[in-house]
């Protein structure tokens, strides 16, 4: 199925978005971005990950040749936020929850290690906060608050936040996949 999703040109980000999750989608999205002019369609759905990986994501997504379209399903949260935030068009499924929240880090070291390691802790979630005021047009020190807060959006409170385009209407034309179909229905 991996293979048909790349020809298609979908990529999936979905669980925990660390580090090799961030290398795989990533470098999924800039060899679309090199083979062909089309589109890229990035389905998210991610409640947890790190903001060094979001980062690295929203900056491959701002410097792809092609539009990226982004999809939430489910749970998008945390650092996934911003990674659905800067793509060119982004849709939301209907029942797609939202929520904005300041992602832990574990840190273990030497106090001025742990020092150091904080500040540039910090130094990320400036740059992810100014990046999402960015994408969806509010203020950082908001951002913050509402992350400090861990706010939640209903996919049309996500929309009206300015976190997405469009809610995906249950009548829309969902592109199919190659294969059986699932369900009940006749074959």
């Amino acid at each position: 199925m991996g293979r048909q999703l790349l020809e298609r040109r979908f990529v999936l980000l979905s669980g925990t978005l660390d580090d090799q999750a961030a290398n795989e989608v990533g470098a999924a999205i800039m060899t679309l971005d090199a083979i062909g002019d089309d589109p890229v369609h990035l389905q998210v759905d991610s409640a947890d990950g790190t903001v060094g990986a979001a980062l690295a994501l929203m900056d491959i997504i701002d410097l792809c040749g092609v539009p990226v379209r982004g999809m939430g399903i489910g749970h998008v949260a945390g650092p996934a936020v911003g990674v659905l935030a800067v793509c060119t068009y982004r849709t939301l499924s209907p029942h797609t929850q939202l929520r904005l929240f300041e992602p832990r880090a574990d840190l273990a070291g030497p106090a001025g290690q742990l020092q150091q390691l904080a500040q540039a802790h910090l130094d990320r979630w400036a740059a992810f906060c100014a990046r999402l005021a960015e994408a969806s047009g509010h203020p950082e020190d908001r951002l913050h608050q509402d992350a400090a807060s861990g706010r939640s959006f209903s996919a049309p409170e996500a929309v009206a936040y300015g976190l997405a385009d469009e809610v995906a209407r249950p009548d829309a034309r969902m592109l199919r996949l190659p294969g059986r179909p699932i369900g009940f229905g006749s074959r």
